[in-house]
């Protein structure tokens, strides 16, 4: 896949970029990676632009934004002293409905959300002010379930594809996440900032490798790993790398660029766009199975010895075999 997600951007979601961006050079940096995606993706001119943010964090089960325009004044909980974020987003009411719809049929559990005042998260919210300021395209978010697994959001991602294909649109696809996101816990000043700690640095050094070569399927299979060393362990997985893999293509073959890599507050944000090409990456890591329908969580790898098998489930026993193979 797919000529109908031209590109995958990775973006961080605190404020500092769009409040205080002068108040460290990182943050500068970061501001200006933001206006290079906002041009990039006016470049690839999409229909649509897909939104799965982790700073929107759902219980019962995927939410998706429906209200047509979202007009409200935000203030950031964490580092609400610097400043307010008046906003008028435009969103694909239709796409968001339809996604509802195609998740529901693959075995989600789907919600729309659609009410005046409704909390933007704050990512959703820098993201669409720095990318999408002026509503030249609608855009769709969806939330991320605390306690879903690879194969529910690998299957929602497929739901999206599912709506693309039924629409005939084209879209880019835009995850809000830090790599490392542990924050500094203590008041710092801007220009003392820095990566909360050298083992976070280490694995986003080790992410950021894995970008630049292209290996977005092979940092997708790595998400465990990366939410065991790098991530506070506030939800059940990192998640957002396996919904960016499914929509825009689980392969290696990409374009990698890091845009922008600074401390923000202690976290490892970066900028990062990722282009389908035809190159591939010889260093595959990738063996989990990429499942059509979700049906409950089961061993990623397969089933334990003696448990039965019968019958379709979200995950396979052959890695890469279609689920027409069986029938």
């Amino acid at each position: 896949m797919s000529q109908l997600v031209k590109a995958g951007f990775v973006l961080p979601g605190l404020v500092q970029p769009l409040l205080t961006p002068d108040a460290n050079p990182g943050y500068r940096k970061l501001r200006q990676a933001f206006e290079t995606v906002r041009d990039r993706i006016d470049e690839l001119n999409p229909d649509v632009i897909l939104i799965y943010s982790t700073m929107w964090p759902s219980v019962l089960g995927h939410q998706v934004q429906l209200r047509d325009r979202l007009d409200w004044v935000h203030v950031d909980e964490e580092f609400h002293e610097l400043g307010s974020i008046p906003y008028s987003f435009e969103m694909d009411r239709a796409f968001g409905q339809a996604v509802v719809k195609a998740g529901t049929a693959r075995g989600l559990h789907m919600k729309g959300v659609d009410y005046h005042g409704f909390p933007i998260d704050t990512g959703s919210v820098v993201a669409l002010k720095l990318i999408n300021p002026e509503n030249k395209r609608k855009a769709v978010i969806f939330s991320s379930n605390m306690y879903a697994d690879r194969a529910e959001t690998v299957v929602l991602g497929k739901a999206s594809l599912d709506v693309l294909k039924q629409q005939g649109k084209t879209a880019v696809a835009v995850i809000i996440s830090t790599l490392s996101n542990r924050l500094h816990q203590n008041l710092i000043a801007p220009k003392d900032d820095k990566i909360h700690s050298l083992k976070d640095q280490e694995w986003n050094l080790k992410m950021i490798e894995f970008f630049e070569k292209g290996r977005m399927e092979d940092l997708s299979q790595l998400s465990r790993q990366i939410q065991r060393e790098a991530r506070v362990k506030k939800v059940n997985n990192f998640k957002p790398l396996w919904w960016l893999s499914t929509v825009v293509g689980p392969h290696n073959r990409y374009k990698g660029e890091v845009l922008a890599y600074e401390p923000v507050y202690g976290t490892g944000s970066a900028v990062i766009q990722m282009t389908p090409t035809d190159f591939s990456s010889r260093d595959l890591e990738f063996d989990e199975d990429s499942p059509d329908f979700y049906t409950g969580e089961r061993n990623v790898l397969g089933p334990s010895a003696g448990e039965a098998t019968g019958g379709l489930s979200s995950q396979t026993l052959n890695a890469g075999v279609e689920a027409d193979d069986y029938e």
